[in-house]
């Protein structure tokens, strides 16, 4: 029996100005994967999230997330921008910062509990941050920001998780990290997108492929659409992309 689409996009097109950034674009994405959005810069990667959850306005189109709009279950979905878009001189612990991820379970009148602060301590244990738990976010590496974020979407406890470069500056360390909390909340049957740039490592980290370059190139499981022809159609016939094409034609993603 086939899993009902958790995310359903319907000729989404979205326009800045006169210039437009999305054209058309339809897909469906069923639960419990970690999906990949890959493309050259100016393709509209960010701009794709950002309207999905409506901060981004669209000229056309549909969205849905379990048949709903985003309205409807926004507290299902968590978000993590890319860390330029972070005031990391905002004066606010490590702590703090990830304790956030958790007002959405909140009253508007209500303190954060006991249990919520326990929480954050667990979740900063987890991403290897508690030693840090007192310093200023502004203080953290690049990697260790990005685990910041990681553990706040945490404490959300969401089904849904939409990252914007999330691999983006950090070390091998932070890497594998992150890698093993993605690869935990898959098996919970959560649901990652994951805008990404890295082309050497899609295979191992992502189930699923949505090659964007304004419209959808292509979309599917990684190793079916991840070929030189999508590469090019998604990259154009940059030099740098010809010759990062003939590599993972010759030694495939390794």
């Amino acid at each position: 029996m086939s899993l009902e689409p958790l995310i359903k996009v319907d000729d989404l097109s979205v326009c800045y100005g006169k210039s437009l950034v999305l054209w058309e674009v339809s897909l469906q994405v069923t639960p419990g994967k970690i999906v990949g959005i890959i493309g050259p810069n100016g393709a509209g990667k960010s701009t794709f999230l950002k309207t999905l959850m409506g901060i981004c306005p669209k000229l056309s189109g549909k969205v849905s997330f379990w048949g709903k709009p985003f309205t409807k279950v926004r507290k299902q979905i968590a978000y993590l921008p890319q860390r330029e878009e972070i005031d990391w001189d905002f004066p606010i612990t490590v702590f703090e910062a990830a304790l956030m991820g958790r007002y959405t379970k909140l009253k508007f009148w209500q303190r954060p509990r006991i249990s919520d602060k326990a929480a954050t301590l667990d979740a900063l244990k987890k991403v290897g941050l508690l030693d840090l738990k007192d310093r200023q976010i502004g203080q953290l590496s690049g990697g260790q920001q990005q685990k910041l974020f990681l553990a706040r979407a945490m404490l959300q406890e969401a089904k849904l998780y939409l990252m914007d470069e999330l691999f983006q500056g950090i070390d091998a360390t932070s890497e594998k990290v992150i890698m093993e909390v993605l690869q935990t909340w898959k098996k919970q049957g959560k649901t990652l997108f994951i805008v990404h740039h890295d082309l050497s490592c899609l295979e191992s980290y992502f189930d699923e492929l949505i090659l964007l370059n304004k419209r959808i190139i292509a979309h599917g499981p990684t190793k079916e659409v991840l070929t030189e022809d999508n590469i090019k159609a998604t990259y154009g016939k940059s030099p740098l992309l010809f010759e990062e094409a003939s590599r993972l034609q010759m030694n495939p993603l390794g």
